[in-house]
């Protein structure tokens, strides 16, 4: 599984790159206002430091023209050399309308906000890149299917995925909306081949009790007051 920051702080992007855990980044309006600086240069720094990995950059409208437009200014913009930019485009009729346009166009597509089997079916027929299904948003309404939801999608993903008839550009899943480890343990279970996780989520996949205290054990055997902090 490749594993994807949903995040627009540069720090924790540099971090994750430094582990070595950092396929690529997503971003949304609401990460990108938290940064409090200026939309370009954050976008700037982002891909820079990604280096040719992905970068999803969403689009702020439900219009099918000005979807396509803005679409095609991120890549104009941001998407130069190596760089890989994947537009980010809602789940709905106008968005899927704009997918297909960047698609015939040769820009990759991650359509977010997906929720059910069908939205996916109606993204990958789009020419979507990846979609991304929110899990963490149904466990949030009281819905216990989220992970039913992953097995639908990868069982169709992989009934269709040599056939571009069906599906023109891979439509890869990108878990989105995870809330904890679970949610990318099962995710990778099922056989999902991309998840997106905020930092605080990669940060806690590191930690177990019993790692600490086996390795300030071993610390206290060689007379070192060196203690794991997690």
């Amino acid at each position: 599984m490749k594993f994807f920051l949903d995040t627009a702080n540069i720090d924790q992007i540099k971090e994750a790159k430094d582990m070595g855990m950092l396929d690529g980044v997503t971003t949304n309006p609401t990460l990108v206002a938290k940064e409090n600086k200026e939309t370009h240069e954050l976008y700037s720094e982002i891909v820079e430091i990604c280096n040719g990995k992905p970068v999803s950059l969403e689009t702020t409208t439900n219009d099918t023209a000005k979807i396509v437009k803005e679409g095609q200014g991120l890549v104009d913009t941001y998407g130069k050399n190596s760089s890989k930019i994947y537009v980010k485009v809602a789940n709905t009729k106008a968005g899927l309308k704009a997918v297909r346009q960047l698609f015939d166009s040769g820009i990759d597509c991650n359509v977010t906000l997906t929720f059910s089997a069908t939205q996916y079916l109606l993204a990958a027929k789009a020419g979507a890149r990846v979609v991304s299904p929110f899990i963490g948003r149904l466990d949030d309404i009281g819905l216990d299917g989220n992970l039913h939801l992953i097995e639908e999608i990868e069982q169709i993903r992989n009934n269709y995925k040599d056939n571009e008839e069906h599906i023109p550009n891979k439509a890869d899943t990108l878990v989105s909306s995870i809330r904890h480890p679970v949610h990318v343990v099962q995710a990778a279970m099922m056989g999902a081949p991309l998840a997106t996780m905020p930092f605080k989520v990669l940060d806690m996949m590191f930690k177990h009790p019993l790692t600490k205290i086996g390795f300030d054990q071993f610390m206290a055997d060689l007379g070192s007051d060196e203690t794991l902090q997690q």
